[in-house]
């Protein structure tokens, strides 16, 4: 990575924070790029992190290694065709952006290219993120180690084998932070109707949160291990737990991730054409 010429077209705050990132491992301000429409975003990227930022796609690509795509999925196509006359040599290319398969970007692009299709999720942020990377045929061992460093500059990245389960990832990880903010809504609500006050309810589901995603990432067994050395027989916990069970809470969930998976593909189809 510390001799790859990267070019971000977008500098949202995805890129931004994959740009933060690369910075922070030690990859000089000089091998990074960016383009972006607004003059008011390309100031702040190239005040923040020292890079050189673009108004024009085609500039920023010239002679990069890695070209990635931080760009929305209604604009992409768009985007691509214009940038396929411009692509010289054989660059890698990143997509960021989510419901946009391979065989569109290629489409796209106009040839068959090196491209890995990820699916970050918002705490990559705070480098606290994990996505789901997908390689096809075209792309190499050394450019899969490229995309593996440029996605783990934000967070945990993991390869998946096949494109389909790009929608999953989306359901799990994608879209699971709102999960979690939805619970952290939902416990504070109850906190307070048992009588706290609310800021107090807040703090209390927030570290309690914490706490517990940090357990489990630190442990080495798994989540229902854990679950079960906190549910002492008849118990506080167990009431809860088994309130929880009575409703159908892995049923639900279950539910709902299939939901998001099946959303995902739809989308996958619609923004391919």
């Amino acid at each position: 990575m510390s001799h790859s010429r990267i070019a971000f077209i977008g500098a949202g705050n995805m890129a931004a924070s994959l740009i933060g990132g690369l910075r922070a491992q030690g990859l000089p301000a000089d091998a990074i790029r960016a383009s972006d429409p607004g003059a008011e975003q390309r100031a702040r990227i190239a005040a923040e992190h020292g890079i050189q930022v673009f108004e024009s796609n085609a500039e920023a690509i010239q002679g990069a290694d890695v070209v990635v795509l931080a760009v929305k999925p209604q604009v992409m196509k768009t985007v691509c065709q214009a940038l396929a006359p411009n692509l010289s040599g054989n660059p890698l290319i990143v997509s960021i952006a989510a419901g946009i398969t391979c065989a569109s970007l290629e489409n796209w692009l106009g040839a068959p290219r090196p491209i890995v299709r990820c699916m970050p999720n918002t705490p990559a942020l705070l480098r606290e993120g994990v996505s789901g990377l997908y390689a096809n045929g075209e792309v190499s061992a050394a450019q899969k180690t490229l995309a593996e460093q440029l996605l783990s500059a934000v967070g945990l990245a993991l390869w998946l084998e096949e494109e389909a389960l790009i929608d999953a990832v989306t359901a799990v990880s994608g879209s699971g932070p709102a999960y979690f903010f939805l619970l952290i809504e939902a416990m504070t609500a109850a906190g307070e109707k048992l009588g706290l006050p609310r800021d107090t309810a807040a703090r209390l589901t927030l570290q309690t949160a914490l706490g517990a995603a940090r357990m489990a990432v630190a442990s080495d067994v798994d989540a229902a291990e854990l679950r079960r050395r906190v549910t002492s027989p008849a118990g506080t916990t167990e009431a809860a737990i088994k309130t929880f069970q009575a409703g159908g809470f892995e049923a639900l969930v279950q539910q709902a991730l299939d939901a998001a998976a099946k959303r995902s593909a739809e989308l996958a189809e619609q923004l391919g054409q």
